[in-house]
């Protein structure tokens, strides 16, 4: 995880919060969860910090992992408390930084 969690003039912005957020790998994919395509959303107007996340498959075994891990690197980045929130969406390659990473295009 990167040390830098702030802007230039110390603001701590959603981009840094991502940057932080591509520490936390799918142990079962190897890929962080940004280039996965997993990171709905990060609102930081919000108290506490909410963010909005996806997982590859409704039962995923590491499912309860990711979450704790996306929510520690997120107050950690954010240095206040945060909630995650896992949303129903159908994840899909397609949602990938770059699909071609798994091998499916």
């Amino acid at each position: 995880m990167s040390e830098e969690t702030t802007s230039a003039n110390g603001e701590i912005t959603e981009e840094t919060v991502r940057e932080a957020l591509r520490g936390v790998v799918d142990p079962e994919l190897h890929l962080d969860i940004v280039t996965l395509g997993l990171l709905r959303s990060v609102d930081l107007a919000s108290d506490p910090v909410h963010v909005k996340m996806l997982l590859t498959t409704p039962f995923c075994p590491y499912g309860p992992w990711l979450v704790q891990q996306v929510k520690e690197t997120t107050e950690f980045a954010a240095k206040r408390e945060a909630r995650v929130e896992v949303v129903p969406e159908q994840w899909t390659p397609e949602m990938m930084e770059d699909p071609t990473l798994l091998g499916f295009f």
